[in-house]
Parts: C-alpha cells; structure tokens; sequence
C-alpha cells in the first residue's frame, strides 16, 4: 500500500500498521515530523477525509461508480465536439472509450445501463454530425449537390 503525498509517492510500511486504514496514519510518512504542527495536523484531517472517502467509494456499487465515470467521458467527448474548430480525433477517442466500456459491460450496470446507453446514441450522433459540418468548411466543394427542380 501507498500514498501519493505533494512530495511524492510513499510506500506504507505493513509492520507500521495496526490493520486499521493506512492512510489514517501519516505520522510515519517521510518528512512528516519536519512539518509544522499545524501542517501535521492539517496532514491528519487530510488522511481522515480520504480515508472516509475510501469508505464511503468501498460501500458505492461499482456499477454506479461506473456509470458516473461514463457520463465523464460523455461530457469530455461533448467538449471536444463543441470546440471551435471541433477537436475531432479527440471525441472520437472519447466517444470509442465510452463503447467499449458499455459494450464490455453490457447487462452489468443495473439501473443506469438505459440511460448511458442512450447518452452514447446521442454523443454518437452528434459526432457524425459535427464531423460531416467539419469536413464541410474543409473541403467546401465536397458540399452535396441539391435539386433545385
């Protein structure tokens, strides 16, 4: 087990611990005796905070923790399609990330599965329309012919 601290990663010493949560204990981590005693307290509410965060991400259903990180790739492929000139290749990594998670984890993901299922049908169309609009103020004279009869 480690920690990731400003100064860098740091391994936690399994002997050191009690069996209690790691991170509550930063009193032993490198170059914490050199801080002042207001950092080193402000160091342990630090490690209490994670360490109630990790509980309260250890009693989430992974599914929902899943569908939360889904929808941040939605939105991260929505701002690379709204940027002004679209960042193209970049939503479509986005948009591909999002498939492949669903696709893998198709019929795993409880409630929220119809919903993201939904959310990729509309960042998929909107990539294939802000692609064609893309290509279109590249190459003007790739324009579709219209029939004006």
């Amino acid at each position: 087990m480690s920690i990731w601290t400003p100064s860098g990663e740091h391994d936690i010493p399994k002997d050191e611990n009690d069996g209690s949560d790691p991170i509550e204990d930063v009193s032993g981590l490198p170059g914490f005796d050199e801080l002042s005693p207001g950092e080193q307290e402000q160091a342990r509410a630090m490690a209490a905070e994670l360490a109630e965060a990790r509980k309260r991400l250890s009693e989430t259903p992974a599914a929902d923790i899943i569908a939360n990180h889904v929808m941040g790739i939605y939105e991260l492929a929505a701002i690379h399609l709204s940027n002004q000139p679209p960042s193209i290749d970049e939503a479509k990594i986005a948009v591909d990330a999002m498939s492949g998670v669903l696709s893998v984890l198709q019929g795993r993901l409880g409630q929220n599965e119809n919903v993201l299922r939904e959310a990729l049908q509309q960042i998929q169309i909107a990539f294939v329309q802000v692609s064609e609009q893309s290509e279109l103020r590249e190459d003007p004279q790739s324009e579709p012919e219209t029939d004006n009869t």
